[in-house]
């Protein structure tokens, strides 16, 4: 199966429909009086869908067991066909697509093999998605073309060339997956003073969005957020909070972390840990959604 493990709950919808068509007139007539002789077409078509999209997981080898939050099975008459429409939301990782569309065939299944008697010409046609939201499909286009970043790594070790950066270099790529080209890099050790002139730096270049790694645990030397928040004159705590959140449910130390976000005046400041494996973790949790908050900043609405 593909690994969803990195992926964020999002409220997920998708409708599908099939549909039957008979040879006369009077079969359709037969299901709205509810006289056909296997019993209400309608109802037992209803309640096989609503099984068929619970056990989706169950018979398609590669669709991950979710939650059903909603489920809706309704129908339309057409001359003589039957239209099926099939409804399902979720809040998870990924979409209910096969589950509307295995609801559908399974309610045409039914209504097929109820029909038949009656009518020897009946079929099943057209089982296919109508509609779809949520997840990726849906993000709004953010245009970043003139957005300006800058990814500062807070680290002593580093800084001194002890060690190798790898949570910087990951920062600096995720953002030009995200379209930014003009990107700064540095590296500075873990110092009040040293954050500080990076941000004065930085706000006078009217950079949009800076980043630090690093410097948000608990250790003496951990300083980033003291340093930072002084400059914030609009916290966001919502950044955070998603961040930490996410990472709490694959790393039981990620509240640990301190990092803090805001505006410093126009420029988004960003505080994430220094390890590899949470800068990755935020940066899935984050973006891009995060980006939309300079147009909202300007006042188009979310």
């Amino acid at each position: 199966m593909v690994d969803i493990t990195f992926k964020t709950f999002t409220l997920r919808k998708a409708i599908a429909g099939a549909t039957i068509k008979t040879s006369s007139a009077s079969t359709i007539e037969a299901v709205k009086n509810g006289t056909v002789p296997k019993g209400n077409v309608l109802e037992f078509a209803r309640a096989s869908a609503l099984l068929a999209i619970k056990k989706t997981s169950d018979v398609i080898p590669d669709c991950h067991p979710l939650p059903v939050e909603f489920a809706a099975i309704n129908y339309d008459f057409d001359e003589m066909n039957i239209h099926i429409k099939v409804e399902v939301h979720t809040i998870y990782k990924t979409g209910v697509e096969v589950e509307a569309m295995h609801g559908a065939s399974v309610a045409s299944l039914v209504i097929y093999d109820m029909l038949k008697p009656i009518d020897k010409n009946v079929e099943i046609a057209n089982i296919r998605l109508l509609e779809k939201k949520g997840g990726k499909s849906n993000q709004k286009s953010i245009d970043v073309t003139d957005l300006t970043a800058a990814v500062v790594v807070c680290s002593d070790s580093v800084s001194q060339g002890i060690k190798e950066d790898s949570s910087g270099k990951i920062l600096v790529e995720a953002l030009q997956k995200q379209g930014i080209s003009t990107i700064d890099y540095s590296v500075i050790p873990d110092d009040i003073l040293s954050i500080q002139e990076k941000i004065e730096s930085f706000k006078n270049k009217n950079c949009d969005l800076l980043i630090f790694t690093g410097g948000t645990g608990l250790s003496d030397r951990d300083v980033t957020p003291e340093a930072v928040l002084p400059f914030i004159t609009k916290e966001i705590p919502g950044i955070m909070e998603t961040a930490r959140n996410y990472g709490q449910d694959r790393v039981k130390t990620s509240m640990l972390s301190r990092g803090i976000a805001g505006f410093s005046d126009n420029m988004l400041i960003l505080t994430l840990p220094g390890s590899a494996g949470a800068v990755k973790e935020y940066v899935q949790a984050l973006f891009p959604q995060i980006l939309h908050v300079f147009s909202v900043k300007k006042g188009d609405g979310h």
